[in-house]
């Protein structure tokens, strides 16, 4: 089945135009931007080989008209599309790809992620380069287990409370 690959082209931490999972499985993936418009490009890629399947990695960083025009090509060209990205951001707050993707998506498949203490972790902390936790500044900066820590919204909000995630893991 031919499938064609998306990812945000701000976010090149494991090389230009690759997906790569945590376990080391990588495929090669074509970039978009916020001025990249998907259903043409797809339909264009249609014309050569048919398309069974979309894959849009990082689609938290999707436009609203990215995400209507995804539900174009699910609905028009009778292509699936799966998406995965972040729900909401350091601050707590919907990314905007996210926001169009929960209102327009027929299916949502929750990925699930363990907080320190055992519990569903369902926010993201932010840390500076001390390790400290933060809730300020620019919503999109790209990085990963260094920068970012998943963890429940218990120890979220001690965290920003008390400045330190070290703080907390021993309660």
């Amino acid at each position: 089945m031919r499938t064609l690959v998306y990812t945000a082209e701000i976010d090149n931490r494991f090389g230009v135009g690759k997906v790569s999972s945590r376990i080391g499985l990588s495929s090669p993936a074509r970039l978009y931007n916020p001025t990249t418009d998907l259903l043409a490009d797809i339909r264009a890629e249609q014309k050569s080989a048919p398309i069974h399947c979309v894959l849009v990695d990082e689609s938290q960083f999707l436009s609203k008209e990215q995400v209507y025009a995804l539900s174009d090509v699910v609905d028009e060209l009778d292509i699936p599309v799966l998406c995965y990205g972040l729900r909401t951001d350091f601050r707590g707050e919907l990314f905007s790809g996210s926001q169009y993707l929960l209102a327009l998506s027929d299916k949502l498949v929750e990925l699930k992620t363990i907080c320190f203490c055992g519990r569903k972790a369902s926010m993201v902390l932010r840390l500076d380069q001390e390790g400290r936790p933060y809730n300020e500044g620019e919503q999109v900066v790209i990085g990963g287990n260094e920068r970012y820590v998943s963890v429940c919204r218990k120890h979220y909000k001690e965290a920003l409370l008390k400045g330190s995630l070290q703080a907390i893991q021993g309660n």
